[in-house]
């Protein structure tokens, strides 16, 4: 007589072979745990959606208007495209979709009943747990990288042609002896329109059909009485000033930025996965753990992040979506409502050596709770 024995539906077929109780998930272990959130199609289709469904949305939709007409919107690419996609949508998007799939793997085995099931074959409840980290981010590092791909892609090779600097169309990358040079041949330019710590020697009033005019009444030089040479010297004066600004614009993102860029917000995609993973994991639930993540992500650290509360600043400093914009790179304009490239002022102080420290802590700190709890939890 033959005794055939059968595993619950959706264990992985090595799980005879994880009944020692070692915390080190198995290969196919962690297989299953990917196929698992893989068979959740709404949420994958969430990801994509998110992360490349509304960047090629948004970049079709203006090679489409600028091909078009040409003249009246501007090319689909360039720096100024990449900078603002990446900083006002990948970053905070990617966190949150991330957030989701997290909170979907650290709770899918209580939500579908099958926690009992995994637990009666004898493996290892850590190794249950830390299975799902390479599981679920197999899938959000990949999803992050393409709609990333994309978006350098279409910035790069449909940059426009002509660099607009304060509204004047200047070539790019000058050096600054280039630039001076540059503004003396187009002083007027320079003078009417690049910003400066002044004083200069000329006034620029612009009348009616874009003409220089001097206001009546007022005995005040204008373009036309001022001398050349004084002209070309303000112009080469301000250029001077103006090349720290002018440096950090470009027609194309440079490698450089969109490599630091790229690693940036799979950062903050790979901190929204395991927080996700670990609070949804102590909650034993996924609504709450995803609504928590979002009021984090939206409200919570954009307000904490750009006001300072002195009896708080230590707590503010604690705020792991802080840690990750004071590691964002240069080029872009900061997160959660700040302004161009290098005005990281605007947030609560912070070092970068207190910034890897607190992410280290947020990852592993929320690790080790949901590692804690699934270790705790009745079967």
């Amino acid at each position: 007589m033959s005794v055939v024995t059968t595993t619950p539906s959706g264990l992985d077929a090595g799980a005879r072979h994880d009944r020692r109780g070692s915390w080190l998930p198995s290969g196919a272990m962690i297989t299953t745990r990917i196929m698992e959130l893989r068979k959740r199609r709404g949420l994958m289709a969430a990801m994509a959606i998110v992360n490349i469904g509304i960047p090629v949305i948004f970049l079709t939709i203006r090679l489409v208007a600028h091909a078009v007409a040409p003249k009246s919107y501007g090319p689909a690419g360039g720096y100024d495209v990449f900078t603002s996609l990446v900083a006002g949508v990948m970053f905070v998007f990617g966190f949150i979709v991330a957030a989701a799939v997290g909170c979907t793997a650290g709770s899918i085995d209580l939500t579908e009943g099958m926690f009992r099931h995994l637990v009666i074959t004898g493996r290892s409840r850590l190794a249950l747990y830390f299975a799902r980290i390479p599981a679920g981010l197999a899938i959000v590092i990949p999803m992050v990288a393409t709609g990333f791909v994309i978006v350098c892609a279409v910035c790069v090779f449909a940059a426009p042609t002509t660099l607009h600097y304060q509204g004047v169309a200047v070539p790019a990358g000058l050096s600054e002896p280039g630039l001076e040079n540059w503004a003396a041949q187009h002083s007027a330019e320079v003078v009417c329109g690049f910003p400066t710590r002044g004083p200069v020697n000329v006034a620029c009033f612009i009348g009616p059909n874009g003409k220089v005019v001097t206001p009546p009444g007022q005995n005040i030089p204008t373009l036309k009485t001022i001398p050349r040479a004084t002209l070309k010297a303000d112009a080469v004066m301000i250029a001077h000033e103006d090349y720290a600004d002018y440096k950090n614009y470009f027609l194309s993102p440079p490698v450089p930025l969109m490599i630091k860029s790229g690693l940036w917000i799979e950062l903050e995609a790979i901190i929204g996965f395991v927080v996700g993973l670990g609070l949804a994991s102590l909650m034993g639930q996924r609504t709450v753990p995803v609504i928590l993540m979002i009021i984090l992500e939206i409200i919570l650290t954009p307000l904490l992040s750009r006001n300072v509360i002195p009896h708080l600043i230590n707590v503010q400093r604690g705020i792991v979506g802080l840690a990750v914009a004071h590691l964002e790179p240069g080029g872009l304009p900061q997160v959660f409502g700040g302004g161009g490239p290098g005005s990281g002022d605007h947030l609560v102080p912070e070092s970068t050596t207190v910034a890897i420290v607190v992410i280290v802590a947020w990852l592993v700190g929320w690790t080790a709770l949901g590692a804690w709890r699934m270790a705790t939890r009745d079967a």
